[in-house]
């Protein structure tokens, strides 16, 4: 972290001291201690900045709590397909209310949708009970922003079009105590012509890995066993930054941090997986048999109009690699169904790098225009036979998927698996709910004591997209 980054890191947590004293005097009023709830949508990297948003509520004082019945909320937005946009406006209408009959309450609205453009004044026209609006570029201020929010008793809105700097030094209250995110990265520089996230997450930095490994050295200390290295292409980590490291090797140097006993990430463009990469992931048992890699179509020329920067063929051919090294590893994927001017013979062509890829799942969606980016220039049909049409389309890919996820699944039955005890079953409370290496759960009966611990756990039956089994 440089100099810069340290004295920021030092101003922010006087701040924290200051709200703190806001949130006492909160306390006074209300005779409670203020409780607070972070509502999170979209991706990992969202889940872990939530997790900071939380661990600065809750060092200023604040009670976390999951219920919308709070005295601050927070709703951490995506923007990477429309329905978000409208979930976010559908939930902030309901806490309008409720906003009415508590004059203490406050809202607040960050992350990506905040980049977008006119995102934000749409939220202040039809919003005007929101207290406190920012970014994501911004989001290591928000102590300070808390302080200014209660000091002018008027609305903030600070929204910065690009990152000044990266910091992480901190706090941050974890969802789970023995596993983690850690950010290596931020940001994007593929710029595929449906995706927004360049625009709202800037241009990729990477962390310096000592930076990196510092907070996996601590996490593992805290009593963290597994890591999920963080990053919009963790493949491009540390290119153009002049740390020399790259993703390969940061991933081995994770793997020998005493007391982490797996390593996840996400997420991987196959444009750039290296052999480096798939040789790591051979040798080193830490590392999750588990590889997410957006395939998004199996047509070379619907790849084309995406700026993907890859073939059908290659992807294939990638695939292959994969399964030949390291046969036992679980690909799962993301599908955009009804890009523009996708034709019935372009689904056929994902269907089949479906059946061939074998897919142990797939992220599965219906193209989502989002404005300002190439994709939304390109014309085409949206009456009604369109849309039955990419309707169709979309129910074939999704059939696929679940046929070939139903077949890998099979393969993992009757097999003693590594797990890592995440819970108590939501829905029986006799059994525990772990994760495998290939990020499949397995419900098994077991004591509670048993969280947050690895342990062997027989593959009794399969469920489809879970295991039931027992303790070895």
């Amino acid at each position: 972290m440089t100099e810069e980054a340290r004295d920021t890191a030092a101003r922010q947590r006087l701040f924290i001291d200051e709200a703190a004293k806001h949130v006492d005097r909160l306390k006074e009023v209300t005779g409670h201690t203020p409780r607070a709830c972070v509502v999170t949508f979209g991706c990992q990297m969202n889940a872990r900045d939530s997790e900071k948003l939380t661990g600065i509520l809750h060092a200023c004082g604040y009670e976390i709590t999951d219920s919308e019945d709070a005295d601050f909320v927070i709703f951490n937005t995506c923007t990477v397909r429309e329905n978000a946009d409208n979930r976010l406006y559908g939930r902030l209408g309901a806490l309008g209310g409720h906003k009415k009959n508590n004059p203490h309450m406050r809202v607040a609205v960050c992350g990506c949708m905040m980049q977008e453009e006119g995102a934000v004044a749409r939220l202040i026209k039809s919003y005007g009970f929101v207290d406190l609006i920012f970014g994501t570029f911004n989001i290591h201020r928000f102590a300070e922003l808390l302080v200014t929010m209660f000091e002018t008793g008027e609305r903030v809105v600070d929204v910065w079009r690009e990152e000044r700097e990266i910091v992480e030094d901190l706090p941050v209250v974890r969802k789970y105590p023995f596993k983690s995110g850690v950010n290596i990265m931020f940001g994007c520089n593929n710029f595929c012509s449906y995706c927004i996230v360049p625009y709202v997450r800037g241009r990729e930095r990477s962390r310096a890995p000592e930076d990196i490994l510092r907070e996996v050295r601590a996490l593992a200390s805290d009593g963290v066993k597994e890591i999920m290295l963080l990053g919009q292409n963790v493949n491009s980590y540390g290119q153009g930054s002049g740390f020399h490291v790259s993703f390969p090797e940061l991933l081995s140097d994770v793997c020998r941090v005493d007391g982490i006993e797996r390593v996840r990430f996400m997420s991987s463009h196959p444009k750039d997986l290296s052999d480096d990469l798939i040789g790591v992931m051979r040798r080193e048992e830490k590392v999750a048999r588990h590889l997410h890699l957006a395939l998004q179509s199996g047509s070379d020329r619907i790849l084309k109009l995406m700026n993907r920067h890859y073939t059908k063929a290659g992807f294939l051919t990638l695939v292959d690699k994969l399964r030949t090294r390291t046969p036992d590893i679980s690909l799962t994927t993301d599908i955009i169904v009804g890009f523009p001017t996708e034709t019935d013979a372009d689904v056929d062509d994902t269907i089949e790098v479906i059946e061939k890829a074998a897919f142990d799942n797939a992220f599965t969606f219906i193209y989502s225009k989002r404005a300002h980016t190439p994709a939304a220039a390109i014309k085409t049909d949206e009456d009604t036979a369109a849309k039955e049409r990419i309707r169709r389309n979309f129910d074939r890919v999704l059939s696929t998927v679940q046929e070939s996820a139903k077949q890998r699944a099979r393969l993992l039955a009757h097999r003693t698996e590594r797990v890592l005890v995440e819970g108590v079953n939501e829905r029986d409370e006799s059994l525990l709910t772990g994760r495998m290496s290939n990020n499949t759960l397995v419900h098994f009966p077991g004591d509670r004591s048993l969280i947050g611990s690895f342990v062997d756990v027989m593959t009794d039956e399969n469920h489809g997209f879970y295991y039931t089994g027992h303790k070895i």
